[in-house]
């Protein structure tokens, strides 16, 4: 029997607005709502709302939290002072990536961890087992919401939310604080999946629509539009910011996916780290790289890539046409050999091998 799918604080909203509801990762969610290229210009140009209540929160508390935090993740913690964030991966032992993860020092010794829907249990369950006799864990999932307001006009959103937000503005790259956001209490977060500038609030499960409805009202005059799963994808992408279960996954190690930055090898031990120490003394098999589309053709996640004799040498993990670059576009392994920009492949689109080109990641970086 399968598991009925879950549903966001702002479900509703998303019917009332028209959204299209798909499965995903076990909820309910918006994959578009009048159309993905029309979502992805707005965030390009304007701004977009985006709900992320799915996402996993976890928290981390006490004594030994930081330590223990530390040692599960690839990056420095230490690094960072309280209303800080950065990016990580989550290891096993043999070095693959069990999730990657957004860590948030919330006081000396407590951290929000942020992670993926789809690996919510499986972190959840790694984190509470590190934490035995150590620290204090609590999955905080069910009772946080989360809501991402991307885009160039983000912050002029926020700025008639009330003071607090105005005053959000002057919040750095990966800092956040708390504020009151259209008198909703929130933790507010300059982070975002987009490559566009912006922010991601945290609060309340049952403030949740309230504070999507405040946004989308304000918001609506400069452009903001509602956006779905579909929208977060091709921005994503364009960006290239990894997804997990496409670009990384329990078969994949940091430094082949090109995350070999939020490994630090000098942060002493770490879960993952004699396996990843190993895999770069060694020649490197394969590498992630993007590509761009010669021939008419879309690639898509888990077209098989070819050389020129229609021999399969990688695999493609996502792929979509880019709308800010033009460009139907992809990310995919390819043997290291073959990985330099300006190699020429195939993508083998149902049957047809489409010419493609090695190119410079990211496929967009906003001025």
């Amino acid at each position: 029997m399968t598991e009925a799918l879950r549903r966001t604080p702002i479900h509703e909203a998303h019917v009332r607005l028209g959204g299209r509801i798909v499965p995903f990762a076990g909820w309910e969610m918006p994959v578009q709502y009048k159309g993905i290229v029309d979502e992805h210009v707005a965030v390009r140009t304007a701004a977009g709302l985006f709900d992320v209540c799915h996402m996993g929160e976890l928290e981390m508390g006490g004594e030994h939290a930081a330590s223990v935090v530390n040692y599960l993740v690839t990056n420095d913690v230490s690094r960072l002072g309280v209303g800080q964030a950065l990016y990580t991966c989550c290891c096993n032992e043999q070095g693959v990536i069990l999730d990657d993860l957004i860590v948030y020092r919330a006081a000396d010794q407590r951290f929000l961890i942020v992670c993926n829907a789809s690996n919510r249990e499986k972190i959840s369950t790694v984190f509470a087992k590190a934490a035995e006799n150590h620290c204090e864990f609590k999955d905080l999932s069910d009772e946080t919401a989360l809501i991402a307001l991307q885009g160039p006009k983000a912050f002029d959103v926020l700025a008639l939310a009330g003071k607090d937000a105005a005053s959000l503005v002057e919040l750095k790259s990966f800092h956040f604080r708390d504020a009151v956001v259209a008198n909703i209490k929130c933790t507010v977060a300059r982070t975002g999946y987009t490559g566009e500038d912006g922010v991601e609030i945290f609060c309340a499960w049952k403030d949740a629509a309230a504070l999507w409805d405040h946004l989308i009202e304000l918001g609506g005059p400069l452009g903001l539009k509602p956006c779905g799963l579909g929208a977060r994808d091709t921005l994503r992408l364009e960006a290239r910011l990894s997804l997990y279960g496409n670009d990384i996954d329990e078969t994949t190690n940091p430094i082949e996916a090109g995350l070999g930055w939020v490994v630090k090898m000098d942060k002493g031990d770490f879960v993952g780290r004699d396996a990843i120490e190993k895999i770069k003394a060694s020649p490197l098999p394969r590498k992630i790289v993007g590509f761009e589309m010669v021939g008419r053709g879309i690639a898509r996640h888990g077209y098989p890539l070819r050389d020129a004799s229609g021999k399969e040498i990688g695999v493609c993990t996502s792929g979509s046409p880019g709308p800010t670059v033009g460009k139907s576009i992809g990310l995919g392994y390819l043997p290291t050999e073959l990985s330099a920009v300006g190699t020429t492949f195939f993508v083998d689109c149902r049957g047809k091998n489409i010419e493609a080109v090695v190119v410079k990641t990211p496929f967009y970086k906003r001025k």
